[in-house]
């Protein structure tokens, strides 16, 4: 495990610990404040000392919270715990100096974890390089509709801390829990989980392909009811087998085909269990149509199997999937369909921030003219651009990284046009849809899925597919 300590999932008694929290910032601020009111002696280190630390440090020191700024490498001396914001890399000097001294490293999911009460709410865990916060809202709705107290909760914006020690009481949660959050989650044991898929992503913090796998499947240790995995990727089976799990507990699988007993899959348009019924063998369940997920794309429809699986395993009823999915809206910016203008489809995936991503929203429409780049993190595009050749029907390059994708498209897509827009101002986005209007046909979709992050000319994800709706409804109103 992380620091090799020893697994204990035993209450810890923080009155008088002195307990290093390792981060400022969304995590390591309410854990500080959380395990300053249980009565231990709390020092917070932080690299950085801007002006928003400095702020958040000033907040917590009026609490009786020691704050270090512009130091996270050293141990404070006397520490006997350490509570880490999920994004330090592994092979900070911090923790190299923490596992000589024998001193444990949690993350805030594992501290959470170990503050939960005696009556606590079970957890229905997912993780996946691509689909979690889908899957976990849709898991979310499918749970309400089955009359349960819940909430999505974990990576997706819910503070795990604040779930587990706020005054609502919940009956279970949907927690989505990324690889940085895993790695320091040693002690955590969910009713049931699923990873999605595992494709390249992070490597940089994990360090290798395995150690990324490794870490995302921690979330199937000590499962007592159900492993979910998918069907069409081999190593999140591979995740099952390997884990230890509770006797009793099953592997699950989700597939887009028609499903083996023990799986969810798709027959004629009609998303059916095989797993949870009597005598699967012969029976299957009927949970809900294909037109039932919005939208119905391809890698959406496995969230959903995904979603309904976890849902199952907690002993949803077959209605409450079907009214979950009818009743769910997807996020912004995930697929998101912003006009018809002269026949054309206009689609922002902005948050295919990968080409895993990418891929899948590529998968769902035909034929394409794919606006795409930005920063690609060190990815690589030729098993993307392979893959989807035969979709395209041009292709426009924006961003830092866009010679990558176009000497991908050379090799592996030559008689794709390809437009190469070498400016980053804000009317760039707008320049980009004015170029696929010209190469898009009636019946085509224009997508932005742009297998890179956005930070070279947007803040976020979401800016970029503001943008590009934006750019779209200029078109429409300029027609209209």
């Amino acid at each position: 495990m992380g620091s090799g300590q020893v697994i204990s999932s035993e209450p810890f008694d923080f009155q008088g610990k002195h307990v290093t929290v390792a981060g400022l910032g969304v995590s390591g601020v309410p854990a500080a404040k959380v395990l300053h009111g249980l009565g231990a002696t709390v020092t917070v280190v932080n690299d950085g000392a801007d002006e928003r630390a400095r702020a958040q440090a000033a907040d917590l020191e009026a609490l009786g919270v020691t704050v270090r700024l512009g130091d996270g490498d050293t141990l404070p001396e006397g520490t006997e715990l350490i509570v880490t914001a999920p994004g330090w890399k592994p092979d900070k000097p911090l923790f190299a100096a923490a596992e000589q001294a024998g001193v444990p490293v949690w993350g805030d999911v594992e501290l959470a974890w170990r503050l939960r009460g005696p009556d606590a709410a079970d957890w229905l865990a997912v993780t996946g390089t691509n689909g979690k916060t889908t899957t976990v809202q849709m898991l979310a709705s499918i749970l309400k509709a089955a009359g349960l107290r819940t909430a999505a909760v974990g990576n997706i914006g819910v503070s795990l801390l604040d779930a587990v020690l706020g005054e609502e009481q919940y009956d279970v949660l949907a927690v989505e829990l990324s690889s940085y959050q895993l790695h320091w989650a040693p002690s955590l044991r969910a009713h049931s989980a699923a990873v999605l898929n595992l494709a390249p992503d992070h490597l940089d913090w994990h360090g290798s392909m395995e150690a990324y796998a490794a870490d995302k499947g921690r979330i199937y240790e000590g499962n007592r009811v159900a492993c979910v995995y998918n069907v069409a990727d081999e190593a999140t089976e591979d995740l099952v087998r390997a884990a230890d799990v509770e006797e009793g507990c099953r592997a699950v699988g989700f597939t887009l085909g028609t499903p083996a007993p023990s799986q969810l899959g798709v027959v004629e348009g009609i998303l059916v269990d095989r797993a949870f019924v009597e005598n699967r063998q012969k029976n299957a369940q009927e949970l809900a149509e294909v037109a039932d997920v919005n939208p119905p794309a391809p890698h959406n429809i496995a969230n959903a199997l995904a979603a309904a699986a976890l849902a199952r395993a907690y002993g949803v009823p077959a209605r409450a999937v079907r009214d979950g999915l009818r009743a769910f809206t997807p996020d912004a910016h995930r697929i998101a369909h912003v006009a018809d203008v002269d026949g054309v489809a206009y689609v922002d995936d902005s948050k295919a921030t990968n080409t895993h991503a990418a891929e899948a929203s590529l998968a769902a429409y035909e034929p394409i003219v794919w606006i795409a780049g930005g920063l690609a993190k060190g990815a690589t595009f030729d098993e993307l651009v392979a893959k989807s050749a035969k979709r395209l029907r041009g292709a426009v390059l924006i961003g830092a990284d866009r010679a990558l994708i176009r000497e991908a498209l050379a090799r592996h897509a030559p008689e794709v046009p390809v437009v190469d827009l070498d400016r980053t101002d804000t009317g760039a986005m707008r320049a980009a849809v004015r170029e696929a209007r010209e190469l898009a046909h009636a019946g085509d979709t224009v997508l932005l899925a742009p297998a890179c992050a956005s930070m070279d000319m947007f803040a976020n994800y979401n800016k970029r597919g503001d943008a590009f709706a934006d750019a779209v409804r200029e078109l429409g109103s300029a027609d209209g």
